[in-house]
């Protein structure tokens, strides 16, 4: 059913909603009539000024506004009263300062907007302010910019080179980044592409890394590169890319160490190892070479001559020449024969001819049967057919391995057996050497000491551009793993830098799941 007096009650109840959300509103509101005389103020608005309504209503908005700029202000707003424009902000007319009771300026947002009363009020015209006390806001926008500038300056003094980049465009650079690219100005850096100021050969690992930290945030990514100097010059750099904090996810941070001088310093070092490397690679060539010599000469010459010796020594026995004494020419004859054997042993110790007769396997095979002979050490063979032909010096640095592994096994392991296995596996050797010993010492696994004998096998092999594994057997004893290449190239094993600091000892289990019993 119709209500006549709903109408007013609508009236009434917009007007008192209206009253509360004005009281309760954060943000100071003011209204002034058309004499720019205060009608309303607000409470939040009271607080601002530090002034209560008493003292304000029906004074002149000017009270809340500095003496130096009421004039300038009242203009503003009568100007506003005059457009017909129903709102405007007031920062369009420049900032904004408000009075407070204690005489204290501060800083205002505001914005006005005009009101029609209602012809039962008498239709006059009221313009209503929203303030905005910005005092606080400008505290922290200012310590934020103290921050920045101080942050700024730590980053410019920092004696190494730092960028910021966003997508590829360099945002900031310090002063370091200026030096290391060889520019008078860290400005000019500013705006450049990054693939502009870096090497060619470092554009595309560059780009994984800046994709890979943006994708993982936290992680922080380690590179080395070249850079590109303003001269056309280049130097080796060593750059840590992270991505930075910030939510559209594109500012990349570099920090960037000039590395020139110790990758100067380290390919003279390799430079310096290769060259002491090949001296000594050419030192044991000459040895071997020596060692065969003499072997031959011992075998060909004293064999011979000791031969003869003894025929001559056994002559007379078989001639019963009287007053030759038999006890004494057998005595003789026995001392021929333990020259003659010491020479074949000095000279198969030399350098076996049966390696340049017969062949490595032939030789090794002697070797085991000879240690098998002199220590009671169960040696087990399991040798493939090798190609032909082979390399002299990797025959000669097998050979040699083997014969220095057996060493140690004797003098050290306390083992009872050893199994030697050597497989042809395309363009290379693999020899294992495995024993059922004691193993090798935690102090050995720390470093090679004094253990010259295994670091003559990693010379060798290393030398060869080899690989050689050492470590312990699960269920007890050693293995020694070597894998040589069968061109007679050097130096296409490990590079020089990673096998200066090779680690004797590898901690890889035997590939038999069972230890030699």
């Amino acid at each position: 059913m119709y209500n006549p007096h709903s109408s007013t009650e609508h009236t009434a109840m917009d007007a008192a909603v209206q009253s509360g959300v004005i009281h309760a509103a954060q943000e100071g509101i003011v209204t002034i009539d058309e004499a720019m005389h205060i009608v309303m103020i607000n409470p939040a608005a009271q607080r601002m000024f530090g002034r209560p309504v008493a003292q304000l209503l029906g004074q002149d908005l000017s009270v809340l506004i500095p003496g130096a700029l009421r004039e300038l202000h009242t203009a503003h707003v009568q100007k506003f009263m005059a457009s017909g424009v129903v709102e405007r902000p007031m920062s369009e007319r420049g900032q904004l300062r408000g009075l407070r009771a204690d005489g204290s300026e501060f800083p205002l947002e505001a914005a006005i907007c005009q009101v029609e009363a209602s012809s039962k009020l008498g239709g006059h015209r009221y313009f209503t302010a929203m303030l905005r006390d910005v005092s606080n806001e400008q505290k922290l926008a200012a310590q934020v910019d103290h921050l920045n500038r101080r942050m700024r300056t730590l980053f410019d003094l920092l004696p190494v080179a730092i960028w910021i980049t966003e997508g590829e465009a360099v945002v900031y650079a310090n002063s370091a980044c200026a030096r290391l690219f060889g520019v008078a100005q860290r400005e000019s850096l500013t705006g450049q592409s990054i693939y502009t100021l870096l090497h060619p050969t470092t554009h595309e690992q560059v780009r994984e890394m800046v994709a890979h930290a943006l994708d993982s945030e936290e992680e922080v990514l380690p590179m080395h590169g070249k850079i590109a100097r303003r001269d056309g010059s280049s130097r080796d750099v060593e750059m840590v890319v992270a991505a930075l904090p910030d939510h559209s996810r594109t500012l990349v941070q570099m920090v960037l160490s000039d590395i020139t001088k110790q990758s100067q310093e380290r390919r003279a070092l390799m430079a310096s190892r290769r060259t002491l490397r090949d001296l000594a690679a050419s030192l044991v060539d000459a040895r071997e070479e020596e060692q065969r010599r003499i072997a031959r000469e011992l075998h060909d010459e004293l064999g011979q001559r000791l031969t003869a010796l003894k025929l001559e020594l056994s002559a007379p026995e078989g001639m019963d020449a009287p007053g030759f004494p038999s006890a004494r020419t057998q005595s003789m004859i026995q001392m021929v024969d333990d020259t003659m054997a010491a020479t074949r042993r000095i000279s198969m110790d030399l350098r076996p001819l049966m390696l340049d007769d017969l062949g490595l396997n032939a030789a090794i095979e002697w070797l085991a049967l000879e240690y098998e002979r002199r220590s009671g050490l169960r040696v087990a063979l399991r040798c493939d057919p090798l190609p032909e032909p082979m390399p002299q010096r990797v025959l000669t640095a097998l050979y040699r391995i083997v014969q220095e592994a057996l060493t140690n096994v004797v003098r050290h392991a306390r083992a009872t057996r050893v199994e030697i296995s050597m497989v042809h596996t395309g363009p290379s050797i693999e020899l294992r050497v495995e024993d059922n010993g004691t193993g090798f010492s935690d102090k050995l696994q720390r470093g090679p000491g004094k253990s010259f004998g295994l670091i003559g096998i990693r010379e060798r092999v290393l030398m060869l551009g080899g690989e050689l594994r050492l470590g312990n057997l699960p269920g007890g004893g050693a293995y020694m793993a070597v894998k040589l290449p069968l061109s007679d190239s050097d130096g296409v094993g490990y590079p020089l830098e990673i096998a200066a600091n090779l680690p004797l000892l590898d901690t890889v289990a035997s590939h038999s799941s069972d230890p030699i019993p």
